[in-house]
C-alpha cells in the first residue's frame, strides 16, 4: 500500500479545488494551513491533517468515539476485512481512470487507501462526522484529504466533481451522491449481508432481510444498479478480535443492555464466523 502521508501537511491542492465553503457554498483556496473562501469564511487544517467544516453540533451517539476507532484500527490491520478492501479496489481499477474519489463515511480511510492504490491517477476525499476517525484517514494515503462533515447535510463539495463515490457501511444520501458525481460517474455501496457475523448472536446488530429492498428504494430514483458482487468467507476470530469487531461498530452503543458487556468480557475462545458483504455498483440516472 502507498506510504501514508505525515498528516501534518496542507490538504492536497486537488482536494481543495473540489471543496466548497460550508457556510456560503463558494469555492475555497488554501494558504498555509487555512482553507478560506472569497467571503472570508475560514477553516483551519488540524495538525493531524484534516479540516473540520462543520458549524453545528452532532447528536451524541452519532460519531465514532476514540475507543471505537481504536478497535477498528486493530481489527482492520489484522486483515479480517481485507477481501472486502480488495474487492472495492478491483471495482475501482476496472471502472475509474482517475479524478476525485469521495469516500462518504470513510472512517479511518482504510478502504479509501486501498482504492487509491488501485487507481494511481486518482485522489481521494474522506468525509466523516468523526474527527477522531479522520485523524487516521488524513494520514491513510498521500493522495487523500479528509474533512469532517455530517453526510445528511448538503456536502461542501463541488457539483459533478467526483468520478467515484464510495459508501461502506455508512449513511446513504442519494441526493448528494448524485449531485457530486459526474454524469458517467460510479457509485459503489458496500453493505453487510444477512448472516454477517451471525455466529456472534446479539453481540452484534443483526442484518435483516429487507435491507436490500430499502437500499434500492433509497437510490432507485437517482441511480440504476448495474452489478452486484458478493464477498463471503469463513474466518476464525480470536477473543481479542471478537471484542474489536463488536466494539468498532454501532453495537458498541448497545453493550450496556441485557448483559452484553459481561458476555463479551467472558469470551475466552476463538470462534469461526462468517463475514459476508455485497458490493453494488450504480450509475446515475440521466
Amino acid at each position: 500500500m502507498n506510504t501514508p502521508g505525515p498528516g501534518n501537511d496542507p490538504l492536497p491542492p486537488e482536494i481543495v479545488r473540489s471543496l466548497r465553503c460550508s457556510v456560503c457554498g463558494a469555492p475555497v483556496g488554501s494558504t498555509g494551513r487555512t482553507v478560506r473562501c472569497a467571503h472570508g469564511h475560514s477553516f483551519d487544517v488540524a495538525k493531524q491533517g484534516y479540516v473540520n467544516l462543520l458549524h453545528a453540533r452532532i447528536p451524541a451517539g452519532t460519531a465514532d468515539t476514540a475507543p471505537m476507532v481504536a478497535a477498528r484500527v486493530d481489527l482492520l490491520s489484522s486483515g479480517v476485512y481485507l477481501p472486502l478492501a480488495d474487492a472495492l479496489a478491483k471495482v475501482a481499477s476496472e471502472h475509474v481512470e482517475g479524478g476525485l474519489i469521495i469516500d462518504a463515511g470513510a472512517g479511518t480511510g482504510y478502504y479509501l487507501a486501498h482504492v487509491l492504490d488501485a487507481v494511481p491517477a486518482a485522489y481521494g476525499l474522506a468525509l466523516d462526522v468523526s474527527a477522531v476517525a479522520l485523524r487516521r484517514a488524513a494520514r491513510a494515503h498521500t493522495r487523500a484529504g479528509a474533512a469532517v462533515w455530517n453526510l445528511w447535510e448538503p456536502w461542501p463539495v463541488a457539483n459533478s466533481s467526483a468520478s467515484l463515490v464510495l459508501n461502506v457501511f455508512a449513511p446513504r444520501n442519494a441526493a448528494q451522491f448524485r449531485r457530486v458525481l459526474t454524469a458517467d460517474g460510479l457509485l459503489v455501496v458496500a453493505t453487510p449481508n444477512p448472516g454477517h457475523l451471525g455466529e456472534l448472536g446479539d453481540l452484534v446488530i443483526s442484518v435483516d432481510g429487507g435491507k436490500d429492498a430499502r437500499l434500492e428504494e433509497t437510490l432507485g430514483e437517482r441511480f440504476s444498479r448495474v452489478e452486484r458482487r458478493e464477498v463471503t468467507q469463513r474466518v476464525t476470530l480470536s477473543p481479542a478480535q471478537i471484542r474489536q469487531v463488536v466494539e468498532m461498530g454501532p453495537s458498541a452503543h448497545h453493550l450496556h443492555r441485557d448483559g452484553r458487556r459481561e458476555r463479551l468480557d467472558a469470551v475466552t475462545r476463538s470462534v469461526d464466523v462468517t463475514t459476508s458483504f455485497s458490493v453494488t455498483l450504480y450509475r446515475p440516472v440521466p
